[in-house]
């Protein structure tokens, strides 16, 4: 679906530019658990390791604690159920019970504890760009219809899912309306200030000259579509890094790239077309290194790594 809209989207004519390897685009389970520690903003205090289990399991073992994992079986659920999110939201469930201290108390599986880290799942997997659909979709699979002694049932297990989900969910919406507020202020501050969006112009070269840090983008001080405001309505896509998860990138209906930070939104580059069937788009920027876009959105460097993803603004 993104590769249609995209392609509708885009009118230039395809670029030839040399394409990642084709090499495994879908992250690990180390990559995930990194991603899903820079979403929650937390250092990882556990190892993570595939192991002989039957599933996935969080525990503490000679006082250290560890993320076990089944590489067949993670597999097995994403080809199952036709969605990468589906491992995401097992190894996010696990660790919500180290994260909530679950492993500490040696009691076990129990209906309570299950919840909760349902609902962390579908937290942190609103915050990574995950449909609600996407989020349940491997405990729509897993789990029993009924009670067990140390599980809940399936509509219990998907409710708390859907809770956490749409927590997120409402932290994104309120930022998102806050972030139009600060931008419609400081549009009107510029405004009425040209002595001072001069000096911002004439700071334009002194910026572009500075060394640019590797896969950390710079701004720009450029004008942008709409005179240094970006409006939600205005956002095609969320561009999320896993270099810089707390940075706020977004892609426009124009296919721009623009970086928004307390001084403004500027354009920092812009999505154009490739001619390779795995790879069709690419972010053409002079603030990064090249950076692939797939047909479902996932960002992956000239290596085939996974180094972001593509998701909705929510309003």
């Amino acid at each position: 679906m993104l590769g249609l809209v995209l392609s509708t989207a885009l009118s230039a004519s395809a670029t030839t530019i040399a394409v990642p390897v084709a090499t495994a685009t879908t992250a690990g389970p180390r990559d995930i658990i990194a991603e899903i520690n820079e979403v929650i903003g937390l250092k990882p205090r556990f190892e993570v390791r595939a192991a002989n289990i039957e599933n996935a399991a969080a525990v503490i073992y000679g006082g250290k604690r560890y993320i076990l994992y089944n590489e067949r079986f993670l597999a097995s659920i994403n080809n199952a159920v036709r969605t990468d999110w589906a491992g995401v939201s097992i190894l996010a469930h696990e660790i919500g019970h180290h994260l909530n201290g679950h492993t500490l108390t040696g009691k076990g599986s129990n209906h309570a504890d299950e919840l909760e880290a349902d609902e962390f799942s579908g937290f942190v997997l609103r915050k990574m760009g995950a449909s609600l659909e996407d989020a349940q979709a491997a405990m729509s699979l897993l789990s029993e219809e009924r009670n067990s002694a140390t599980h809940p049932g399936r509509s219990y297990r998907l409710a708390a899912i859907s809770k956490g989900w749409r927590s997120a969910d409402t932290q994104i919406i309120a930022s998102s309306k806050g972030l139009d507020k600060e931008q419609g202020l400081a549009s009107a501050t510029r405004s009425s200030a040209p002595e001072e969006q001069t000096t911002r112009q004439q700071s334009v070269a002194q910026e572009q000259q500075r060394v640019r840090e590797p896969q950390q983008p710079q701004v720009a001080r450029v004008a942008t579509e709409n005179q240094g405001v970006l409006l939600t309505k205005d956002v095609f896509r969320k561009v999320n890094f896993s270099a810089a998860p707390r940075e706020q990138f977004y892609l426009t209906k124009h296919m721009n790239l623009v970086h928004v930070t307390e001084k403004g939104a500027s354009v920092i580059g812009k999505l154009a077309r490739t001619n390779s069937r795995s790879y069709p788009y690419y972010l053409d920027s002079d603030y990064l290194h090249k950076v692939f876009v797939t047909e479902n959105g996932v960002l992956v460097n000239q290596k085939g790594q996974k180094v972001g993803y593509l998701s909705q603004l929510r309003t």
